[in-house]
């Protein structure tokens, strides 16, 4: 609503808990008052609407840095939008995009990152998360966590509008968990697999199978074999 209104570049809005959060196609996001971040990050960069996917590689790449810097946990990155700490997901990025034929109007980076909750927050069907607290054994502080991130993502975002995603792309890969993995690639037109081999220059994963050929992911669900 508020992009719709013409908030202007930068703005952010962070919420203490949410109570219908929400991921890629759809999905629940389980986000407890008082223990993480839920955070939207309204963006208008005077690009063309195909360049809007990358958005989502440079949040990736901030959070992991600030994670990195703050906790000294390992955090990496699975495609295209999860952050992952010892293999369970910690944080997840949607980004959702308002456009005109030719010309972005505004890029809203969403992200979700469970901080400061314990096993017990989780529901008993949520196995495959986890929490900076955790993994980490100590509690975070998300004013920092949050800060942290917003420096790292207005650094690389300065960056990518001065320079383009050449810098972005090659830090991207050197935390993507995948890559060099044999994966299963779960599209709306059925299940490829092979050998992920990187990203394009506009952020579409790269995906070789047994035969050879390069298949190009816009979007899909992935799972490491």
């Amino acid at each position: 609503d508020l992009a719709h209104r013409g908030a202007s570049d930068g703005t952010i809005i962070v919420a203490d808990e949410q109570t219908a959060g929400k991921g890629r196609l759809g999905r629940s996001w389980h986000s407890p008052s008082g223990s993480g971040i839920w955070t939207s990050i309204i963006l208008r960069p005077k690009l063309p609407p195909q360049r809007a996917p990358q958005f989502t590689l440079i949040a990736a790449v901030s959070v992991v840095h600030a994670i990195r810097k703050q906790t000294g946990l390992e955090a990496e990155i699975k495609w295209p939008n999860d952050i992952l700490i010892d293999g369970k997901k910690v944080v997840g990025i949607l980004t959702e995009l308002q456009a005109e034929a030719d010309q972005i109007k505004s890029i809203i980076i969403g992200m979700g990152i469970n901080v400061n909750a314990s096993k017990e927050d989780f529901p008993d069907e949520l196995t495959t998360a986890t929490s900076l607290k955790i993994e980490s054994g100590r509690d975070i502080t998300r004013s920092a966590l949050l800060a942290a991130i917003l420096n790292e993502l207005e650094t690389l975002y300065e960056e990518y509008l001065n320079n383009g995603f050449r810098m972005i792309k090659l830090l991207w890969e050197s935390y993507a968990v995948s890559l060099g993995r044999k994966i299963k690639a779960r599209t709306l037109n059925g299940v490829i697999e092979g050998l992920a081999k990187g990203i394009t220059e506009e952020g579409v994963l790269l995906l070789e199978d047994e035969s050879g050929k390069m298949h190009y992911i816009y979007s899909a669900d992935i799972e490491i074999c």
